[in-house]
């Protein structure tokens, strides 16, 4: 097997991730960003394992240097010219114009402002006197400058998530802003209520917990930035060439061999990378090539690294550091999340897998020949340093401590583990550079998870979740009733009212979620729907953890779903192939990420750590029906199980893995008689295939 390049892999990833196309700079800027990134990684490094500051000082600091560096390294309008460095003139320097400047002065003035108010200040300079009562007594009635630094602070993020991610999500967050401005405008009687003032609504998003420095920005800076290092300084020590070496060692000499190596070996690390497009680019830029050389179609090949990098962001022990953020929403320790998240993820990797199986086995694709499979030992022997880190970061976080320490001495074994490995060793240069790369990687999702806490403040003070919950459940029942006559013939007696309202809720919900995870980071995209769509899953009843999980498996389809699908478009590159249908090839790749929702809603006991719903029985009979259930779909989609099958079959496969997966006996025996003439029909092929190979 080829060996992984990173320094490739970060120059595809830099082309497909807008979040990394930055603009050109002076040389002297282009060292002080250098410098300056590297004390940023330092700064947090060092806090996670010593302990944080304050956590308004914490919060300030990160916030102002993600200000800095944005407004440095982004234009306000991307195109070839800013890729051009031009001389210095009055309004431009280091080909950053003085408005830029500005950003950048009022941006950090305004995340330091906090910090700096929080006590009573009493000064006299000038002949003028300056007084400000301490920041608790401001609460409900701020002074006038605090909302001038308020209002600063806000448009001043709402520029840095467009330069970093586009308008879209600015352009949401300004709804919200001018639904809890203007409640009382609002065209629906459900959505209206009183409504804040500008001072009120600037005092509730700048000062409490759950405004802009509330618990997003907390976690973005304390937990998402040190696993978002940690993954690069792995992967320039060379756990993801052990990750890929280790998958062709157990998975390369099977039918479609290249094409399992690139799924086990993505879960692997797209769970420490926190991002699908990093991890799609890391071990795509390997496996497409040597798939599409196997015989691979180039859209099938691209589809199924960007399925399985995308699976990473739900697959335990990290999942892109989104269980880090669910465990502190729900106040659960991350063990249990951990262990609720484990099973459905494994039914998402047997969809993949066995799709991947069966189209190899109609294209006729076999596995990799001995002679380009490693052995397993000197795969260990060369590896098995690479592999420390992640152990004692695991370690440390199933031991009780906190996400940050446990980041703190993964990067801190990385790092010592790098310097002194003679087979894949790391210079001074290295770690300078990975420090780098990690603060570039940082800056949209820093950016971003800010400015989402604004969303999370005017939910949590208008009530808006609850009032969108209550929407979707009476849209539901509204279209509940109106399909129920058409389907009340079907025998199935589970089939009434409600539990048809549930579903198509459900449904509605999880086209929202796919709808506004679109083009965000993991973690951006599982705040924002925890915060807007979880709710209406809490009225239906839904168990807290189940719909927690729900938002970020359908959040996280979103990034292999088109048209807007980031990792697909990035494996597109790579395999050459036409971008849109890699993305189709990917969403039908993630079928079993698509139905698993579905299934832990109506039988939580797939989660297993929910008591109340917990059996071994019921585990069993959930886990193993829709295991069973996948594989079905898993072959619809291909058109093969043993042997080629007609558009007739597929759909009754299809249909018998649909009720599969549904709860009950009855649904079970209905998808038993769907496959009865199914398995004939393959059986039957098969049989003559095999007859007419012997003649």
């Amino acid at each position: 097997m080829a060996e992984l390049d990173v320094n490739k892999a970060e120059e595809l990833e830099k082309k497909y991730d807008t979040s990394l196309q930055t603009r050109a700079i002076s040389p002297l800027l282009l060292k002080f960003t250098f410098v300056f990134s590297i004390i940023f990684a330092a700064y947090h490094y060092i806090t996670a394992g010593t302990g944080v500051p304050i956590d308004y000082w914490h919060m300030g600091t990160h916030m102002a240097g993600v200000m800095l560096l944005v407004f440095i390294t982004f234009p306000a309008i991307r195109g070839i010219k800013h890729q051009e460095i031009r001389g210095n003139t009055w309004w431009r320097y280091g080909n950053v114009p003085v408005w830029d400047w500005l950003f950048i002065v009022c941006g950090i003035s305004a995340a330091y402002y906090v910090g700096i108010t929080w006590y009573e200040i009493d000064l006299e300079l000038l002949g003028y006197r300056f007084q400000l009562p301490e920041q608790v007594l401001r609460q409900g009635n701020p002074a006038q400058i605090d909302v001038v630094f308020g209002t600063i602070l806000i448009v001043v993020l709402l520029e840095a998530v467009r330069r970093t991610l586009g308008p879209i999500v600015p352009i949401i967050i300004i709804i919200f802003i001018v639904y809890a401005v203007f409640g009382m405008q609002m065209p629906f009687q459900i959505l209206k209520h009183p409504g804040v003032s500008w001072d009120l609504f600037i005092n509730s998003m700048y000062f409490p917990e759950e405004g802009i420095f509330g618990v997003t920005l907390w976690i973005v800076s304390t937990v998402v930035f040190h696993f978002v290092l940690f993954g690069i300084i792995a992967q320039r020590m060379g756990l993801g060439q052990f990750f890929v070496d280790v998958a062709t060692v157990f998975a390369g000499r099977y039918t479609g061999g290249l094409a399992k190596v690139s799924v086990v070996s993505s879960a692997f690390f797209g769970t420490i990378s926190g991002s699908s497009i990093a991890n799609t680019v890391s071990t795509g830029s390997l496996t497409i090539p040597n798939m599409k050389r196997m015989g691979y179609p180039g859209h099938l090949a691209g589809g199924v690294e960007a399925a399985a990098s995308a699976g990473g962001q739900i697959t335990p022990p990290i999942m892109g550091a989104a269980a880090f953020v669910m465990a502190e929403f729900l106040e659960l320790p991350y063990t249990t999340i951990i262990l609720a998240a484990l099973v459905p993820a494994l039914m998402h990797y047997v969809g993949v897998i066995s799709i991947v199986h069966f189209k190899a086995k109609r294209l006729g694709l076999k596995g990799l020949p001995s002679s380009e499979i490693p052995k397993l030992w000197n795969v260990i022997k060369r590896g098995w340093p690479t592999a420390i880190p992640l152990v004692v970061l695991i370690y440390v976080l199933f031991s009780g401590y906190s996400p940050f320490m446990a980041a703190f001495w993964g990067i801190t074994t990385a790092l010592a583990v790098g310097l002194i490995n003679p087979m894949n060793r790391i210079g001074i240069a290295d770690i300078c550079d990975a420090c780098v790369t990690g603060v570039k990687y940082a800056l949209s999702v820093g950016a971003v998870c800010a400015a989402i806490g604004i969303v999370v403040g005017v939910v949590n003070t208008t009530g808006l979740g609850f009032r969108l919950g209550f929407m979707v459940t009476e849209v539901a029942v509204n279209i509940g009733e109106a399909f129920l006559p058409l389907i009340s013939w079907f025998p199935l007696t589970d089939i009434n009212l409600q539990n048809l309202t549930l579903f198509i809720s459900l449904v509605l919900i999880a086209i929202t979620c796919i709808f506004m995870g679109a083009g965000l980071p993991t973690t951006a995209l599982y705040i924002m729907l925890a915060t807007v769509a979880q709710p209406a899953l809490g009225n239906l009843g839904v168990p807290a953890l189940a719909s927690h999980l729900f938002v970020l498996y359908y959040g996280v389809i979103s990034e292999i779903t088109p048209p807007v699908c980031a990792s697909a478009y990035a494996a597109a590159g790579i395999a050459g192939s036409n971008p849109f249908r890699t993305g189709l090839s990917a969403f039908t790749l993630g079928i079993g990420k698509l139905i698993v929702p579905m299934v832990f809603v109506y039988s939580p006991a797939m989660l297993i750590v929910l008591p109340e719903f917990f059996t071994w029985g019921a585990f069993l009979e959930t886990t193993l029906t829709c295991g069973i259930g996948v594989f079905m779909l898993a072959s619809s989609v291909s058109g093969y199980l043993i042997a080629p099958m007609s558009g007739t079959f597929r759909t009754l496969i299809a249909l018998s893995g649909l009720f599969m997966v549904a709860p009950g006996l009855e649904s079970d025996l209905w998808a038993t008689g769907f496959a009865l003439p199914v398995v004939i029909q393959q059986v039957t092929s098969w049989r003559s295939s095999r007859t007419l190979g012997q003649l």
